[in-house]
């Protein structure tokens, strides 16, 4: 068997060569950001202390910044059993899957096919007498096989860029995607820091309530025996006794609230809850003191907004995809392969048969398709871009809330420390007083009752405050950059 040289006519050699000139041609506007109004500092950064970078922010791992082990085991299950976080991450897998889909379209496109076909064809049916006198009848159909075996190759040219922008586009989406699998991630964490946290500040708040039901203990006893001698009437008994009973009644309601936490930290963390269960600790996790960032710098390390920027460069791309649909289409084909009539010389030379040209095609008439379909890319490239804007400004919003927030928090902090320690000053002394029996006990439940309540209040100012450190954070961006999102397929 030999082979045949294929010549390629010149017209279709000069086709090609101003098409490849072309394809460095791409239909539709470049990518700019949109602009934006950025301040120059967070206003309510004003006297705020400024802390020093911190290298597990910087790692993006912010949550060792309270320095607690078990937080840190708890945030590592998170990120490897969470099942919000395992469907956003399946979302991504799909969106690289579609980069590497449009990069294929670049590529030709190669089949084969084999396949053998009976046909038939013929007139009416014939009748025939013989001399016997009987009669024959016959049918002059005929009936054929044919053997076909076939390469065929396509090559679709992006000569106006659709490809390009489609792969622009792809690109873009696939970016979008990791920066919300980011905020899915962050946002994750920052529930569970924070539902931890509380759950501490609630252990801290059981402590104070065991603490004070032991003092109110030793308080009924000593009234009880005041009352045994005469000293004090019966009521100051059941109005120590009522003091106790109450402050009981707090301890045990913070039970179920702890336990709705461990709850909540257990699905976070990707397992029923029954198999969960946070030992009580004596140590608070520290307040941490959060870098801050500037304005601009939200733009790089908010996941969310770098999301609804990657938005915009992909309806941007549309665009240009858009445009390029009133240009032709150039593909260039070629098939070869064999053609018989018998199976036994089916491949031989004389069956052989190949072709090879370009095909351009453009459609002349689509009432209005193309417009319709550019005017729709152009609009959906505003929404993105009215999107992005907004989520900047709440992005900046958010920032100035926490801010804020922590400094008032610290003020009020401040003060009611001072009006707890006035207040067990003031219990220390009617305490001394009833005992030497200057006062009744009336006095001494309302200060009680005081106490208990404003060191209540300063732990509930302390679960805010850390509340608000990891809300802080977390609108900072925790730590992630877009910068990673230049990894793409």
């Amino acid at each position: 068997m030999t082979s045949m040289p294929v010549t390629i006519p010149r017209r279709l050699f000069t086709l090609l060569a101003l098409s490849l000139a072309l394809a460095g041609c791409t239909l539709g506007p470049d990518y700019q950001r949109p602009d934006l109004t950025t301040p120059a500092q967070f206003r309510q950064a004003e006297g705020w202390t400024q802390a020093a970078p911190s290298d597990a922010l910087a790692r993006g791992a912010w949550w060792e910044l309270y320095g607690d082990g078990e937080l840190n085991a708890l945030v590592g299950r998170l990120n490897v059993s969470n099942q919000s976080l395992a469907a956003a991450e399946a979302q991504y897998r799909q969106a690289r899957a579609l980069v590497r889909s449009a990069r294929a379209a670049f590529m030709p496109t190669l089949s084969s096919s084999a396949g053998v076909t009976r046909a038939g064809q013929g007139g009416g049916d014939s009748t025939l007498r013989t001399s016997d006198g009987f009669s024959v009848s016959g049918s002059g159909a005929s009936i054929s096989k044919s053997y076909d075996l076939s390469l065929n190759a396509a090559w679709e040219l992006d000569v106006w860029g659709k490809l390009r922008r489609g792969l622009e586009a792809n690109r873009a989406d696939f970016q979008a995607s990791a920066a919300d699998l980011a905020a899915v991630r962050l946002s994750l964490q920052s529930e569970l820091a924070q539902n931890y946290l509380q759950l501490r500040v609630l252990d801290e708040q059981r402590r104070l309530l065991d603490a004070t039901v032991a003092a109110y203990t030793r308080a009924l006893k000593l009234t009880e025996n005041q009352y045994r001698a005469g000293i004090v009437p019966r009521s100051d008994v059941s109005q120590a006794l009522t003091q106790l009973r109450s402050t009981e009644a707090d301890a045990i309601d913070l039970t179920w609230q702890r336990a709705q936490l461990e709850h909540a930290i257990a699905v976070l963390i990707g397992v029923p809850p029954s198999e969960v269960s946070i030992a009580v600790r004596e140590q608070l996790p520290s307040l941490p003191a959060v870098p801050q960032s500037l304005p601009s710098q939200l733009l790089e390390r908010r996941p969310d907004v770098a999301a609804a920027e990657r938005r915009v460069m992909a309806a941007n791309a549309q665009i240009g995809v858009a445009e390029a649909a009133w240009y032709p289409d150039l593909t260039l084909s070629a098939s070869g392969g064999y053609r018989g009539s018998s199976f036994a010389d089916w491949v031989s030379l004389p069956n052989r048969f190949w072709s090879l040209g370009p095909d351009l095609a453009l459609s002349l008439f689509d009432g209005g398709t193309r417009s319709a379909e550019l005017e729709r890319s152009e609009a959906a490239y505003d929404q993105t871009v009215a999107e992005y804007r907004q989520a900047v400004l709440d992005s900046f919003r958010e920032v100035e809330d926490y801010l804020v927030q922590l400094r008032v928090l610290e003020e009020e902090a401040v003060v009611q420390q001072q009006a707890l320690d006035a207040a067990q000053e003031s219990l220390r002394l009617l305490e001394n007083q009833y005992r030497a029996g200057t006062i009744d006990y009336n006095a001494v439940v309302s200060i009680q009752a005081t106490a208990l309540n404003n060191a209540r209040t300063n732990l509930t100012l302390l679960g805010s405050r850390l509340t608000a450190s990891v809300q802080l954070i977390t609108a900072l961006g925790g730590g992630w950059d877009s910068a990673s999102l230049s990894e793409a397929p």
